[in-house]
């Protein structure tokens, strides 16, 4: 695997996941895809939708940018493919609005299913007017400028996560999670395997049973030490 932060090239060709692996995977909110894949593949908490309801599947093209400039915004926007989410990082903490409505609207035209960006953005009202999905760390009008090379389908390092250009992103309201290309069918089966037997506990959970029992937690919880003492009625 290339190295992450390789700078000043932009990758034409990638390889990306299966695209009916990925669309396995558009069920499931980003909490399941987590806890299928062995509770991992999460970007930190802060890199949040920019505007409830925000939900988005699908491949990663990336973009490492210098901070304060979005140049390679634009140069990856030639890159996407239907269906592809562009994953944006930087080479150091910034906070400023790099994207916006004007790039929202040429991704959409190119396919473009959102973004995921380590960085700020703006225009968020008309994001949302849009319904263009997007994860930022921070939203901050300040504008940018178009002056320094970053590099565009090289791995990145965004909220904290490895993304290698092809890996899944599934993102909603909860965050962000990365499925690596290689493992996206055994993740697939391994979510709906789960949300069968979430679908089962649920029906128990509706009838009145106590997580303490479907989950067989009572042994455990003696085991630890717990007991039960009964209060003084009055």
């Amino acid at each position: 695997m290339e190295r992450a932060g390789r700078m000043g090239v932009a990758v034409r060709g990638i390889e990306r996941a299966d695209a009916g692996a990925v669309q396995r995977l558009a069920p499931f909110g980003v909490a399941t895809i987590h806890e299928a894949q062995g509770r991992t593949g999460l970007l930190k908490p802060a890199v949040r939708p920019a505007w409830p309801g925000a939900a988005v599947c699908g491949t990663a093209v990336t973009a490492l940018l210098q901070p304060g400039d979005n140049w390679m915004l634009h140069v990856v926007a030639e890159m996407i493919r239907p269906g592809d989410v562009v994953v944006a990082a930087c080479t150091a903490d910034n906070e400023d609005g790099m994207f916006g409505e004007l790039l929202a609207t040429s991704y959409r035209a190119r396919g473009g299913a959102g973004l995921v960006i380590d960085a700020g953005v703006r225009d968020v009202r008309a994001l949302a007017a849009m319904r263009f999905p997007v994860w930022s760390r921070a939203v901050h009008a300040r504008g940018t400028v178009k002056a320094a090379l970053g590099s565009v389908n090289v791995p990145v390092v965004c909220g904290g996560m490895l993304v290698v250009p092809g890996d899944a992103i599934v993102a909603d309201d909860d965050g962000v999670v990365v499925v690596p290309r290689e493992r996206v069918a055994d993740v697939a089966a391994a979510a709906e395997a789960r949300e069968r037997k979430e679908a089962a506990t649920r029906e128990r959970l509706a009838r009145g049973e106590l997580g303490l029992d479907v989950y067989g937690m009572r042994e455990a919880l003696a085991k630890a030490g717990l007991r039960y003492e009964d209060g003084v009625q009055n």
